[in-house]
Parts: C-alpha cells; structure tokens; sequence
C-alpha cells in the first residue's frame, strides 16, 4: 500500500514532461470530479439518515451517539429495543447543510474523509482492540472522538451494522469509496484468522509510510512547479504583449531581418491572432487521445509504452515490483489464499502487460506449478527478483522475503524519483534562461544591425 501512493506520485512527475499526457489525465480528473457530484445528489437521497441522539439508559444514566433510520421514528425504536430512552433526536447535519457552498468545496471537489484519517481511524482500532476492548466499544469511542462529521456517520454505520450482526468485513464494504479492496481482504482475513488487531495495526503502518512519502514528494514538488507556472505566464505575457510593441519598430525597416526576430515576430502573432485556432487543435488531440485510451487496445498500447521509456520505464517497473511484492506479502502474511491475493494484486497493478502476466501466472499455480517457475518467463520480472520469490518458497518463508523485495524496490523508486525531482529545478531554470535569451537576441540582433548602417 505504501508502493500504491507512490504510483501516483511517480505519474504526476512523469506527465510533467510529457505535456500532453499531463493534460490528458487532468481532464480525466475534472470529468471523475463531475461524475462524483452528479452521483452526490442522485443518491442523497437514498443514503440513510443518521441521527443525534441523547438518550438515558436502564440505570438512568444520560448517554449520547448517532444511530441510522429510515426516519425518526424508526431511530426512537431502534433505541427502545436497545434499551435506551430518547430524550431529545436529530437528524445529524455536517456543515455543508448549513453552508452549501463550504459543502460543495469540501465535500464535491475535495475527499470529505481523507486517507490520513482512515488510517488513523486504523490505529486508533487496532489500539483499542490489542487492550481487549470489545469492538462495539471500540468503534463508539473512536466515534465520540472524532471531529469529522462525514467519518462519524459512516462509522455509526458501521457500528450499527456489527450490532445488528454483520461482520466488520462486510459493514466496511458498504463503503468502497473509503475502505479499498486490500483493505477490505486484510480486515477479513484479520476476523477469519483472530488476528485483527494485527491486521489493522499493518495497514495503519502501510498508510503512515504512503504519507509520509507524499509528504517529501510533495514538498520537491512545489517549487519547480512554481516556477514552471510563473516562467510560463511571464513569457507569454512578454511574447504576446510587450515584444509586438518593440519590434513594431523593426517591421518598418526595408532590411531583411534576421531569422530569430523573424521567429520571433511570426510567435507573437500567432499567439495574438491565432490562439483559438491552437487551442482548437489542442482540444482536438486531447479528445483524439481519450478515444484511444479507452479502447482496451490503446490502453495496452500507452501501459506498454511506459514500462519502455528509456528513463522513466525502469521506474516505472520498480513501482509495480515493488506494489505487487508488498501487497502480495501482506496478503499472505494476513492469511488470505494465493489464488485470492494474485486477483487482488492483479487489480490494483494498472499495467495491462504484467496483468496478463499474472493471470497466466495464476492458471499455472492452479496447474500445481511454483509461482517463481509461473513467472520467470516474463520479460516484466527480472531474474533476482524470480529468484528471491523462489528461495523463500523453498525456504518456506515467502512472505518475509516479498516483504524484503518491497523494502528494496521501494528505496530504490524512492531515491530514484527524488533524484529526478532534483533535477527539475536546473532544468528549469536552463530552460528559462534559454527561452529569455532567445527573445533578448531576436530584439537586439536588428539593433545591432541599425547601429553599423549609421
């Protein structure tokens, strides 16, 4: 899990060169944004609510929570039958109710729980559960504690649903958008084999390490795309507004002129004149790429294209190593099933060349062969990584060694990316300095030539 973040990190660095890329997935954000406010109001309505309450119980003691009902009638039975008596109940608003556009911001554009306090959510569990406490208990405590109103509604949920009988696997599934795959498989397996409070603590420690990297990665980040953002708005404001006033002068002279003022000129007037026509073309190709990466076909295309980059291609495969040896580990640590764990990895991998490697590695496990010998003809998985997996399936530790090749792969891609992140700001400034001595020598180069004609 800890490899999952990075992915992501590592695609926002590569499409920083590959513009059109960038562009690309940016618009796919934007349409998955929309899609998640049109899906917002379709099903507002269908969501159960989730009420306040203050209540006494048996002994006369003042107690208070959230329960879901279909309305408030139903809530006040719910808390009879619990042996509570309502005292005063109501409906729980966040404050997006009271403020729409606050809602709109936090709860539409942006994650109204975010990772950082799912997994806190996790330690805080795993906390509880290690001292014996039962889980009713635990999860009402976390429930007083928490100060978001969005993660307490879902958690009353999910409390209700385990008093009601389910099992905390399926209370969490309810809610995929914040509970993913891997983590619905290890909490599972965590219930089957008695060890949740294990469980949870390990993808506690898998949500800690994810953001502290995206932390750093960030922080590398920010400034290079600063200056890329400022670099870019001052050149375009000095081609498109300050140099056609200079070599204005220049056009009125009956000499040739030299060919980068020339260039320079032709630049300023089309963005001038002809901008819409670029950003028509622009909007073309975008719509034309998007077509092509939705067909499976082209998807395989682009997925193989970046696992072969001459630079960032060896990254790229660390990455998914490193995400398949740990999630793999994981799950097997945790005691889900072969078979059930390469169907979650193969899921979560998002490169169709190594997904099909998988499931032809899965058809061979089932034949009875050992998953080293089902993936060492894959040109995706290089040998010392075939050969770890086979040692610690002769030694019957596979586990601890999937977890060593995901330590390793995963300082390598960390270092890796850093060192690039590094080199952004010379690039840019390199960059920069070229695109400003270009507009500087195409303006004085006719200056030049004016001075020896006197």
């Amino acid at each position: 899990m800890n490899s999952v973040h990075i992915q992501d990190n590592f695609d926002a660095f590569t499409s920083f060169f590959l513009f059109h890329v960038d562009i690309i997935y940016s618009i796919t954000t934007i349409e998955k944004k929309w899609t998640r406010f049109f899906q917002f109001f379709a099903k507002k309505q269908q969501n159960m609510p989730v009420y306040e309450y203050n209540a006494l119980d048996q002994k006369g003691k003042s107690c208070k929570g959230l329960i879901d009902a279909d309305n408030e009638s139903s809530a006040r039975s719910k808390l009879r039958a619990a042996g509570k008596y309502p005292v005063s109940l109501r409906e729980s608003l966040n404050k997006g109710e009271k403020n729409r556009k606050q809602s709109f911001s936090n709860g539409l554009l942006f994650d109204r729980i975010k990772s950082d306090e799912t997994y806190i959510f996790t330690r805080q569990l795993a906390t509880l559960l290690g001292a014996g406490i039962p889980l009713i208990n635990a999860l009402a405590s976390i429930i007083e504690q928490s100060s978001n109103p969005a993660l307490k509604r879902v958690l009353a949920q999910v409390r209700d649903s385990v008093n009601e009988g389910s099992t905390l696997t399926n209370a969490l599934a309810r809610h995929p958008k914040l509970f993913s795959n891997i983590y619905i498989n290890m909490v599972r397996s965590g219930e089957a084999s008695g060890s949740l409070d294990i469980v949870l603590e390990r993808l506690a420690d898998f949500g800690e390490k994810q953001k502290a990297l995206q932390g750093r990665l960030k922080a590398a980040l920010i400034y290079p795309i600063f200056m890329a953002v400022i670099g870019t708005g001052i050149l375009f404001f000095l081609i498109s507004y300050i140099v056609p006033n200079i070599t204005r002068v220049f056009t009125d002279m009956e000499r040739v002129l030299p060919l980068p003022t020339r260039m320079l000129i032709f630049l300023s007037d089309a963005l001038l004149n002809y901008w819409w026509l670029g950003v028509l073309l622009l909007l073309v190709f975008i719509f034309s790429i998007r077509l092509f990466l939705a067909q499976e076909k082209g998807r395989r295309i682009w997925d193989r294209i970046k696992l072969s980059l001459p630079v960032t291609g060896s990254v790229t495969r660390k990455i998914i190593l490193a995400r398949f040896a740990s999630t793999l580990g994981s799950l097997l640590n945790s005691g889900v099933p072969l078979i059930t764990s390469l169907q979650i990895v193969n899921s979560i991998v998002n490169s169709r060349p190594i997904g099909e490697v998988i499931e032809e590695a899965m058809e061979q496990i089932r034949k009875g062969k050992s998953m080293s010998h089902a993936l060492e003809s894959s040109v995706w998985f290089p040998p010392i990584f075939i050969q770890m997996i086979g040692v610690g399936e002769q030694s019957g530790q596979l586990e601890p060694m999937l977890e060593k090749v995901a330590q390793t792969y995963e300082r390598e891609v960390e270092t890796a990316i850093l060192g690039m992140t590094s080199l952004i700001e010379p690039i840019m400034i390199t960059a920069m300095g070229a695109a400003v001595g270009f507009v500087v020598l195409s303006i004085l180069l006719p200056i030049f030539e004016m001075n020896q004609m006197i």
